[in-house]
Order: C-alpha cells, then structure tokens, then sequence
C-alpha cells in the first residue's frame, strides 16, 4: 500500500508529471501555435501546448506530441497566438444587470475566464444574503469568480443615504471565514473618512488586513494618496491622470487602468497610462480592469479590448496582455494557479489573432468559444445549469403608497442649490441659481437648461424622497428613471413633468426594479430588473438587446449624461454635490444643503 496520503491533488501532480515526461499521452495538444509567454514577455514561435486534467501539462515545440494510436485529441491553432486567459482584477457584474451565468457569456467570448468582483451593489440592497446569492451563483457559472468582499456598505452613513443593507466589520469578517472564494476587500469608498480615522472604517480594514487579505481602494485627489496608503489600502483603480498614477505607485499602491467605452468617463486609461509612456515606470504593479460596464459594451467594450488599447498608446503586445492575465493574478496572489500558460496550472487558454482579437477561448481546457462564437458545450450550460435566486431576492422594491416627486414652485424669489453635469466625466458642479418668480417650472426651465432630479427610498425603511434640480442634463421632455441609483440602490428619477415621472417610477415598481424611459405618457424603452432590483434573469445577447433600446431611446430625449452616469447622481462619494434620498450631500465636505434658500 502507498504509505502517502492519495488526494486529489497528489493523483493531479502525478499525473501532470507523467504526461510533461512523456510517459503518458495528454488528453489535449493546441499545436500550430505561436505562444505569449507573459513570464518574459516574449512571442515564442512554433509551440504546442499540453493539457490534462484541465491543467496544462507543458508548453513544447510544436509537432512533438505523436498520435501513435493514442486518444488524444489534436487542435490546430493554424499559426495564431495561444495566450492565458484574461483576468479581471475590478468589476462589478451587477453593472451590467446580469447574473454571473449570464455574464459569463460575454466574458468568455472576450477571452476573459476570472474576475475579481466586487458585488458591493447587491450588498446596498440585500445585504450579506445578497452577497451569498451572487457567491451561489458564481460557483455554478462557467468562469472562475473570486469576490473581493463590499467594504462600504452603506458608501456613507444613515445620515446621508438609506440603504438596504449594512456591512458591519463582524459581517465582513464572517464573509472572509465562510467563503473561500473571498480573496481580498473590495474598494474602500469612503477614502475621507479613512483619511479622517473614522473608526468603522478602519475596523472593516482591520477585518480584512488581520486575515492577511489585500485591500482594495477608490480615491479622488492627490491630496488623499498618502494617508489613504498608509492605512493599508494597496490597489485602486481611480487614477485620472498621470500625475496621480504616480503618486499612487510610490506610495506602494497596485494600479488599475481602467478601460471603458471612449465616450464614457470610465475611460481614464489614456491618461494614466502616461505614467508609463512618459514618466517611465515600470508595468510590474501596474494592471487593467473594465470596473463597469453595461450589458451591450461588455460584447464590445471587454478587458481584451482595454488590453488593446494599452497596446494602442504604446506598450508592447506582449506587456499589454501581461498587465491583463499575469499582473492582476500576481496582485491576488493566485498566479501559482492562473494568468499564466506555465505548467501545472489551469488551462485557461485563448486563441487570438495578430490583432490581439479573440478567436477561441478554452477553459479548464474544454473549447467554449470557437471563431468567436460559444460552443454547444457552453450553450447547454447557460441555458439549464443557471443559478435560480430565491424568492426574497424579487422582493425588493418597496414603496409608500403615496409620494411627491417634484418640489412646490417656490412663490418668491429664491436660490436654488443645484447639480450641473460636467461632461464627460461623473463629477457635478455645485451651482448656486437665483431664481425670479415664475408662473411654470416650464419657463424656469427654458431659462437655466434644467429639469427635475428625485431620488425614492425603496427598501421599505422611511418612503423618504429628496427633490433636487439638474442642469446641463439636456432633457427637454418626459423622464427617465432607474432602481440602481449606486450606491444604496434608492429609485432615481429625473424629468420635466410631474405624470411622466410618475409613470416612470410606477412601472419600475411593477417590474420589480428597472430602467425605464417615458415620454408623453408612453413608456419608450425599459430594462426589467427583477433580481434586487439589480439584474435581468435573462441570457445575455437579450439583456445587451434591451440595453441598446434603452440608450437609443435615451438619447432621443436628449439625455447627454449616459444611463450609467445618471445612476451616479446620488453616489455622495463624488465631488461636488450629489443627491440622495436624504437630500442635496456636498462632497467632501459631507453636509446636507437644501433645494431653495430664502434670500
């Protein structure tokens, strides 16, 4: 008898061993291939690469492994580029209103096949069930999911905002001991009040950093770097310039480029990047990451694209796809495992073309997505081995019976405190606006280029509802409304009459959660969110097909901030002035401002 313990792994290393010697044939050979090496950032010509068990057993020179009348199945690459599998160090599924089967569709045809996720959006509604409905759901899908655990939830206090859920240290603690999928803490929001010592925030970053997890960051200013390293963040995804790239990498802090659509303010990598380009630092703590993205941009806009665009502003092919796959496993400490095409670890492989675009993806060594297309294996595995999410998890949209959605017009001459959109990026302006009397809202409108703002508590705690007044935001008619008003997740609802507002916010409640757009008394375009609130429990190419409804008919009503940066209005994390359920916050400065003042 073996006097050695038999385990899984102990039957895995020998046999990966057994096959790297040649003493057994693998059970997979990709031949015909060009290899990225992104140990040293090389394009090896002429290899072939091993699999068995899902693992990869070696990397050889192509033409090496013989047939002989073994079961080994052969793949021919026809010259292309075998590279690992891409890995996301930042993202919130949630913004793409999907649940994590339906994301994994869209991930794998980009050629992604781990994600670190941040599921702080389900945590503001439904707390930690909500986290552990996202977890289930993780492990049934196809594509490896590690959670980095919400830290700010609520994103500020009770006094500013009503939310759903609330994250205590002891809860995170809880999440940390109970799931193993839970590898670091998520982005920590509320940077001033770290800076500031606030102490629940620096006992969330205790629950963490006692557990020896990594910790992950969010700041706005230069001014904040410092103090916000020094109490143990290590990674963030914010740098909006090169200036503050900098500045965060010698302070000791992983950097995150973030990639998005050009027309979004996510797209802050052109900026940063120049750290790089310009100021010369080295791209051995530097990653990419998409952090949100919509249902139809994740088709398009995925992390093999921000790797291009990497590529695009200077860096190598091979540094490029090096910050997306072997960096952010690096940061995680995971690359014994992923982000790699070294042997022994998981065959999560992609196919791509000169381009850097994606043509096949293998994961766990089974072909998933070929010529751009998922396989039948895949197919069967979205449509019937989905995670389905329990009944309290449609139950989240919980308004009063009665609420006012517009302000009173005021009778005399006032100041108004008012939200201006400051494009392209998420920041709104703080505006002062003297108002004249006025017989309409419609004549004060033409006037100052504004329109109603409304923010409505919906969990069921207070029926509480802010009005505030947005400019520059372009909508001349009807209304647009949203249950994902980041980050406690309140209805947002903007318009410029009182019964398009209010068809709008109804027909949310109806769908249990959703994005909806009305214009005279019609409902446009919608987006039901049936799950929190939060996401579609439909497959992908059908969320992606409503989203694309929905911003066309955005666009219509003239809407110049995009549907995901209007969900940002009441995330009191974001300078100048937001708006919350709780009325008009100042940021920094953390005070509630009303609407009008008597002048």
């Amino acid at each position: 008898m073996n006097r050695f313990s038999v385990s899984p792994l102990f039957s895995l290393t020998r046999e990966l061993a057994a096959v790297a010697s040649a003493r057994k044939a693998p059970e997979v050979v990709l031949t015909n291939a060009r290899v990225l090496s992104v140990y040293s950032e090389r394009l090896l010509e002429d290899r072939e690469i091993w699999i068995s068990s899902g693992r990869i057993a070696a990397v050889m020179p192509a033409g090496t492994a013989r047939k002989n009348g073994s079961s080994t199945r052969f793949y021919n690459c026809g010259g292309g580029i075998l590279a690992p599998g891409l890995v996301d160090p930042h993202v919130h599924i949630e913004s793409s209103m999907m649940t994590v089967c339906a994301y994994a569709e869209a991930a794998l045809l980009n050629g992604t096949t781990t994600v670190f996720c941040d599921s702080h959006e389900i945590g503001n509604v439904s707390d930690v069930a909500g986290i552990e409905w996202m977890l289930e759901d993780a492990r049934l899908a196809p594509l490896n999911v590690f959670l980095t655990v919400p830290s700010t939830v609520p994103a500020t206090s009770s006094t500013f905002e009503t939310a759903g859920g609330d994250l205590t240290p002891s809860k995170i603690a809880a999440l940390f001991d109970a799931w193993p999928e839970a590898r670091a803490l998520g982005e920590k929001m509320d940077f001033v009040q770290v800076t500031q010592g606030d102490e629940r925030s620096h006992a969330i970053l205790a629950a963490a950093l006692e557990r020896n997890r990594p910790v992950s960051g969010h700041v706005y200013g230069r001014e904040f770097v410092a103090a916000y390293a020094a109490s143990g963040i290590t990674d963030t995804h914010e740098a909006v310039s090169r200036e503050i790239a900098e500045d965060m990498l010698e302070a000791g802090l992983w950097l995150f480029l973030r990639g998005g659509p050009p027309t979004t303010p996510w797209h802050s990598l052109p900026e940063a990047i120049k750290v790089m380009t310009e100021l010369g630092a080295s791209s051995k703590r530097i990653c990419v990451c998409t952090d949100d993205r919509d249902a139809d941009d994740l088709f398009g806009f995925g992390l093999d694209w921000v790797v291009r665009q990497a590529r695009d502003a200077g860096l190598s092919s091979e540094s490029a796809w090096s910050m997306g796959s072997l960096h952010p496993a690096t940061r995680f400490g995971v690359d014994s495992d992923l982000g790699a095409l070294g042997h022994g670890r998981r065959a999560d492989i992609v196919l791509l073309n000169d381009a850097l675009e994606v043509q096949n993806t293998w994961y766990g060594g089974e072909l998933v997505v070929e010529n751009k297309k998922i396989t039948d294996l895949l197919e069967g595995q979205l449509e019937n081995g989905r995670y389905i999410y329990p009944f309290a998890a449609f139950e989240t949209v919980k308004l009063p019976p009665e609420y006012k959605l517009t302000p009173d017009l005021p009778l005399e001459r006032t100041k108004a405190n008012v939200l201006r959109v400051e494009l392209p990026g998420i920041v709104t302006l703080h505006r002062e606006i003297l108002l004249e009397r006025s017989d309409s809202w419609e004549q004060i409108f033409e006037i100052h280029d504004l329109c109603f703002v409304s923010v409505l508590e919906r969990h069921g705690k207070n029926g509480e509802v802010a009005h505030g007044l947005l400019q520059g935001f372009g909508l001349k008619g009807g209304a647009v409304a949203s249950s994902v008003g980041h980050d406690a997740h309140n209805i947002i609802v903007a318009g410029t009459s009182d019964s398009d507002m209010a068809l709008a916010v109804r027909r949310i409640e109806q769908l249990r959660g959703g994005v909806v757009v009305v214009k005279g008394g019609v409902i446009l375009a919608e987006v039901a969110l049936p799950i929190s609130g939060l996401l579609s429990d439909k497959r992908a190419p059908v969320v992606a097909e409503e989203t694309s409804s929905l911003k066309r008919a955005w666009a219509e009503l003239g809407c110049t901030l995009p549907y995901m940066g209007f969900n940002l209005l009441p995330l009191s994390v974001i300078p100048e002035l937001r708006i919350t359920d709780k009325g008009l916050v100042t940021v920094p400065g953390m005070e509630i401002f009303p609407l009008f003042v008597e002048i």
